[in-house]
């Protein structure tokens, strides 16, 4: 009886800190909510940058792009909208590999045929949105990390797969998110150089890249 009334006293206790919890959360979701703002969203700054970009599946990959600063949606986090460009060949392990199943739907007796598809590359034209949280270090070294989302615009080419299902399988659009780690360092007033690592996460296709740019910041934002 005594294990019972233990019980029911810890459940009791349970379900008080429980009560005490859930009606703390929407006060505290409020208070999250109400520092994010509309108010501050406008033109700030526009960047463009070029980089390396790596990735398992490809070879010598250079991607550049454009990107504007549009203000703050909260305390230290901006939002930027990107556009940016790469073409690249697959690498010769990739090549390999459709190499190999193609031969696996020929009917040779002999076997004595050899499979050579050329070159394949992939171009890749991207629109994105990030959220950035600004890690002041100094006037004129600012850090930030990012998350955001984009959507990928694909296309497949090379002479063995032209027409093909495998071209058609490589040109697609599909949705990505990515992260980014970077920061900006002070030219002048008005201009930043940006530097910064951007990982790509899609379902047929995973990046990296390392960018370094130039911003041009409007007079008056921060």
């Amino acid at each position: 009886m005594r294990d019972f009334t233990r019980t029911v006293r810890r459940a009791g206790g349970l379900a008080g800190a429980l009560a005490v919890v859930v009606s703390a959360l929407p006060l505290s979701a409020q208070s999250t909510l109400e520092q994010f703002s509309y108010d501050s969203l406008r033109l700030s700054g526009v960047q463009f940058d070029l980089g390396a970009l790596g990735s398992t599946r490809l070879r010598g990959a250079v991607t550049g792009g454009v990107r504007v600063d549009y203000g703050y949606v909260a305390p230290n986090v901006r939002v930027l909208f990107g556009l940016s460009y790469f073409g690249a060949n697959f690498s010769s392990h990739e090549t390999q590999k459709f190499a190999a199943k193609i031969a696996q739907l020929v009917n040779d007796p002999d076997s004595n045929f050899t499979v050579d598809v050329g070159t394949i590359s992939w171009s890749d034209l991207t629109g994105d949105v990030d959220l950035q949280y600004r890690l002041p270090q100094s006037r004129t070294v600012i850090a930030y990390l990012g998350l955001g989302a984009g959507v990928h615009v694909r296309h497949g080419s090379g002479q063995a797969i032209k027409g093909t299902f495998v071209q058609d399988a490589l040109s697609d659009v599909t949705a990505a998110l990515n992260g980014t780690v970077g920061a900006e360092f002070a030219l002048d007033r008005n201009f930043r150089f940006t530097l910064d690592g951007r990982v790509v996460w899609t379902s047929n296709l995973s990046t990296v890249s390392l960018r370094g740019g130039v911003m041009y910041r409007l007079p008056g934002r921060r």
